[in-house]
């Protein structure tokens, strides 16, 4: 079988795995919203209150930290190139749907992160922060939570494989790409660069890690946004006339449009979905890293990261492209319904064209940039998490030996990746995200009562004025043993 065969069968599996799954996380989504009443909009007070404290008590990471290691991975490619293709396959509409499945299917990853700081664990490790350094995830609460270990470890398995040997190998490829249109450069040189720069930051620890991605998002997602709102600003005059095809092609309205809105909501909802990482359990080990007095703050510090990455960096680069008029939309059969970028293919591409209209000739190599820089962060934060994962395997014990072999590992996927067949290692790696999302997903379903009950003792606390503490045993929770020898007594604020 030829390389594009092997490609066509393996993006089958691909569609089959995440078509159903996008709207698991929806429905999800709209059952916490219900069951939460609606947590994600009532605190978001909470939510930039929280970002505000320091760290409670020595070690671990402090919120602000843990969002923007969320953001890391969060805030990628995905927020360039996926907006653009939901775009393309679902028209301006499928945006509307993806701020709608971002706004209700956030509280997905609220109870994610909820579940990671209730069952996270310490640590003692030469290259941690500090001896006391919290960590946990998905693998975590699934053992822990559902006494599954089993489970937890095929978890941690296909995240260590996955973050640290499959999935850098299509951030790589991009940046190759991008920096091959916008520099002629080849693909070798960009590679080392990034090889490189990964090598300087992953062995210098967590502590290393945490530092350069704290100081790298916001930079680039302030520097991103403002670019945004520059190329919208020269196209001001149409911007009315784009958020009302942008509502109307979403129900239908547009004529134009009026015959493809199953895939401008299937496109958006995808899109959300794998912008935000709802689900798919990729922020959980960030959100345990924090130490914080309740685990539903944490909870309300990840669903803001997911308000930045969706409502913010990905809605302003639809509406980037959608006001400047540089995107096409398919018909579904190898035709256009749009086609205003003629021999443009979708991605990047269009949001080069868009900043073009700001000053022609910057597009290229700004785009070229950015997907450096967000790639680049995207790969640090991947590191983190296979790492976590390892650490799980390890039960949390020093393991020199296995850490050294993922760090070269994750170099040489990183260096080689530039290389490989893109479309090839996208396909692999959207079945191995889609395997641990479904196992994550499935695992949500069984732990909602537990949400629940923690989301009620975080709403009990702050209607009393108390600053919330958690203590698992009063709400019946066996496992959460950080909980159970670091509880301190509620404060009120």
């Amino acid at each position: 079988m030829n390389t594009e065969g092997l490609q066509e069968i393996l993006g089958r599996v691909a569609d089959g795995i995440w078509g159903p799954m996008a709207y698991l996380v929806l429905g999800l989504g709209v059952a916490f919203t219900i069951a939460t009443k609606g947590v994600q909009f009532r605190r978001i007070p909470d939510m930039l209150r929280q970002l505000r404290e320091e760290n409670e008590g020595e070690g671990g990471l402090s919120s602000f930290q843990a969002l923007v290691l969320a953001l890391g991975s969060r805030v990628g490619v995905g927020s360039i190139a996926g907006v653009a293709t939901a775009i393309g396959g679902g028209g301006p509409g499928a945006l509307l749907w993806m701020v709608i499945t971002g706004l209700v299917g956030c509280t997905v990853g609220y109870a994610e992160a909820t579940l990671a700081q209730t069952f996270k664990r310490q640590v003692t490790d030469e290259d941690r922060i500090k001896a006391n350094e919290d960590i946990g995830g998905m693998p975590y609460y699934i053992k822990h939570g559902l006494k599954l270990p089993k489970v937890g470890a095929l978890v941690a398995v296909l995240g260590l494989v996955g973050y640290g040997l499959v999935f850098p190998g299509f951030q790589v490829s991009t940046i190759a790409a991008s920096s091959k249109l916008a520099f002629g450069l080849p693909n070798w040189l960009p590679a080392t660069i990034v090889t490189v720069l990964i090598a300087l930051v992953i062995f210098g620890g967590t502590r290393r890690i945490v530092k350069v991605t704290e100081t790298l998002v916001p930079v680039l997602a302030i520097g991103y946004l403002l670019l945004a709102l520059a190329v919208i600003g020269v196209n001001i005059a149409n911007v009315p006339a784009a958020v009302a095809l942008i509502v109307k092609s979403a129900f239908g309205l547009e004529p134009m449009l009026a015959g493809i809105v199953g895939a401008a909501i299937a496109w958006g909802v995808r899109r959300a979905v794998f912008a935000s990482a709802n689900g798919l359990g990729e922020a959980t080990f960030a959100a345990a890293a924090a130490r914080t007095s309740h685990p539903g703050k944490q909870g309300l510090v990840q669903t803001f990261s997911i308000y930045i990455d969706v409502l913010l960096i990905c809605m302003a680069t639809g509406l980037m492209m959608v006001v400047s008029g540089k995107y096409n939309v398919s018909d579904g059969s190898g035709g256009y319904l749009i086609n205003n970028v003629p021999g443009v293919p979708v991605g990047p591409n269009w949001v080069q064209e868009s900043i073009d209209t700001l000053s022609h000739g910057w597009g290229a190599g700004f785009v070229a940039v950015a997907v450096f820089l967000f790639g680049f962060t995207c790969l640090i934060v991947y590191f983190y998490v296979a790492n976590s994962n390892l650490l799980y395997l390890l039960d949390g014990k020093q393991g020199s030996m296995p850490k050294l072999m993922l760090k070269f590992g994750t170099l040489t996927i990183v260096f080689f990746g530039s290389i490989v067949n893109a479309q090839l290692v996208w396909a692999i790696g959207d079945i191995g995200l889609g395997l641990i999302a479904w196992v994550n997903l499935a695992c949500l379903v069984f732990l909602f009562p537990m949400v629940y009950r923690i989301c009620r003792d975080y709403e009990r606390q702050r209607k009393q004025g108390l600053d919330p503490t958690f203590d698992p045993k009063a709400l019946g929770i066996d496992g959460a043993d950080f909980w159970e020898r670091t509880g301190r007594p509620a404060e009120r604020v």
